[in-house]
């Protein structure tokens, strides 16, 4: 629609997609995802973050066909609760923090789409260990978590960052991860907040670069001058 006329265009639209996950010949449970990209990681990072696994080698085998994922697990599996504070030396500047979520707004299919959330992890806020996108800004962090696990990659040495609001779920997620430090463009919830000052991670929101626009119901808004909101542990971002 354009003024008060309308007119046929073409348009990229995201296929969302069901995929299926088995455990050990059973159902667990459908993923709306797209398929295509990361699926294995997906799986994985999924399946640590929801307690059935504690690491990678506790799959024995993962197969992926036809939107059906085949997870044969190994016996004796006690899950992992999350009962103290996330132990991490790292600290980092703010202009780690700042290209970590560059990183993440780089997506191509955002662009043409504007119907993915993206997320990254980066070992000691540099080096980019895995960047992924989703439908779901969940599913996205699952696939990034399942990447570090995959490679054997120490966690407690990471950042992560992430296009989506920081509700407590997706908090829970990387608490369970051991990750010491989070880094959104979004929104923090007060329960996100509250969880990641209770178990030691540094949790911070709104991070914004000088010229980054803001689409509004009937506007476009530009922030002329970058900033972040640190929530909690502000200890581990260095003011440099």
């Amino acid at each position: 629609m354009k003024g008060d006329s309308y007119a046929p265009v073409s348009e990229n639209i995201i296929k969302e997609t069901s995929l299926i996950i088995n455990i050990n010949g059973r159902h667990y449970t459908n993923v709306i995802t797209f398929l295509g990209k990361q699926e294995k990681e997906l799986v994985v990072g999924h399946l640590f973050s929801q307690g059935i696994i504690n690491r990678a080698k506790d799959i024995k085998s993962l197969t992926i066909n036809n939107r059906v994922a085949d997870v044969t697990l190994r016996k004796n599996i006690i899950k992992k609760l999350i009962k103290n504070k996330i132990k991490s030396t790292l600290k980092i500047t703010k202009e780690d923090v700042f290209n970590c979520v560059r990183a993440v707004l780089k997506s191509e299919i955002f662009a043409k789409t504007e119907a993915v959330h993206s997320a990254g992890l980066f070992l000691r806020g540099k080096k980019p260990v895995a960047i992924a996108e989703d439908i779901g800004r969940h599913h996205a962090l699952d696939k990034v978590i399942g990447a570090a696990l995959l490679q054997g990659i120490p966690l407690n040495e990471t950042v992560v960052a992430s296009t989506g609001r920081m509700a407590s779920e997706m908090v829970v997620k990387i608490c369970r991860a051991g990750i010491p430090i989070i880094a959104t463009k979004a929104a923090v919830t007060d329960r996100g907040a509250a969880l990641a000052d209770k178990y030691g991670v540094t949790l911070i929101g709104f991070v914004r670069d000088a010229g980054t626009t803001m689409n509004t119901d009937m506007s476009v808004r530009v922030f002329k001058e970058a900033g972040m909101k640190i929530y909690s542990h502000a200890q581990r971002v260095l003011c440099e």
